[in-house]
């Protein structure tokens, strides 16, 4: 059973191994996510979470409000009561485990804990085709793609409509 905690600056070491690994590497944006400052932070915009099964970190995710977020990175006109994921596997040899799996259904229960949110954006790379079909399976929409920086991604989405749908289905 995975479960999320914060991350702090203890995983300063972990996150800095995990960004080196080939699969994030080829999975993320060229972004540098400033750990050294960040992990000291605590906007009330984002969550930085690592997700563990016993005590054992397996991958990260953040959860922010796009709209709130400093840098601005899903453009000054974005709608509120959206939120906006990242997330990934550490160690290559923890993927096609079922941990992705888990870690996202966490990740979307606290995004629509929040009874005003309306809807969660992710933006993979363009060419990530197994990110794309991991997202979809979550009933996540194809936006538009776009260039966020050096990165071409496409943007998805995911309404609370959907998201309740698919919970409700699944229950049956």
């Amino acid at each position: 059973m995975i479960n999320l905690r914060p991350a702090t600056p203890a995983d300063l070491n972990l996150l800095r191994r995990w960004d080196e690994q080939p699969h994030i590497i080829d999975a993320k944006t060229n972004d540098d996510w400033g750990w050294e400052i960040e992990l000291d932070r605590t906007p009330d915009w984002r969550e930085q979470l690592i997700a563990q099964i016993d005590n054992r970190p397996i991958g990260f995710i953040q959860i922010i409000d796009p709209a709130l977020e400093e840098s601005h990175y899903w453009g000054d006109d974005v709608a509120a009561n959206l939120r906006a994921i990242d997330i990934w596997i550490g160690e290559e040899k923890e993927l096609s485990k079922g941990y992705g799996t888990q870690m996202m259904q966490l990740a979307l229960n606290q995004c629509f804990a929040d009874s005003a949110v309306t809807a969660v954006l992710i933006d993979p790379l363009a060419n990530n085709t197994r990110a794309h079909r991991f997202y979809e399976r979550f009933g996540f929409q194809f936006v538009e793609p776009r260039r966020f920086g050096d990165d071409d991604c496409f943007v998805y989405r995911l309404n609370r409509a959907d998201w309740e749908n698919q919970r409700a289905i699944a229950s049956r």
